[in-house]
């Protein structure tokens, strides 16, 4: 008898686990119900519009990239041109260095590269969960070293952010 109930303790736990974990993934999306695909709108770059701002070729097309990256890892969603259920659109507002601190000499001992992005979400099925939103990130870097000795490595710290932000404010809602 007590074997008997101990298979149905383990069968009951499993089918509880099985419902209360479905619509969640290993990464922390929660997609909604009936979502099947996404779009990424090409993100333009207006930051050479902005006074102090530099502008980075190419830099419009990797920051959509990435987002487009994060969200197809991540998740099992399809990727669309158009028609999309889930729509990430935007524009980069700001990509400019600064001087952060400064040495006995009053030169700068430390950079920082900024990027902003003007961000848009719209979803389709609920209406409730679109959104606007400006996101933000920097890296700093030594001020003997130009731009373009970093770019790589700034571009990834600052493109990682950025994007995993978007992606937690839409899809995991943490």
């Amino acid at each position: 008898m007590n074997l008997k109930k101990f298979k149905l303790l383990v069968l009951f736990t499993f089918l509880v686990l099985q419902c209360k974990c479905g619509i969640y993934s290993f990464t922390g999306a929660s997609i909604p119900p009936g979502v099947t695909t996404f779009q990424v709108n090409f993100f333009e770059n207006l930051a050479g519009n902005r006074p102090g701002s530099i502008i980075e070729p190419g830099l419009d097309n990797d920051f959509t990239n990435a987002l487009q990256d994060i969200i197809m890892n991540q998740t099992n969603l399809n990727l669309v041109s158009k028609e999309g259920q889930l729509i990430y659109e935007g524009e980069i507002t700001e990509y400019s260095v600064t001087p952060m601190s400064a040495t006995a000499e009053n030169t700068a001992a430390q950079n920082r590269l900024r990027m902003a992005v003007a961000f848009r979400f719209f979803n389709i099925k609920s209406e409730d969960d679109n959104f606007e939103r400006t996101y933000s990130f920097f890296y700093d870097f030594p001020a003997e070293l130009q731009v373009y000795d970093v770019i790589d490595t700034a571009h990834k710290e600052i493109f990682d952010r950025i994007t995993q932000d978007i992606f937690n404010d839409t899809l995991a809602k943490w």
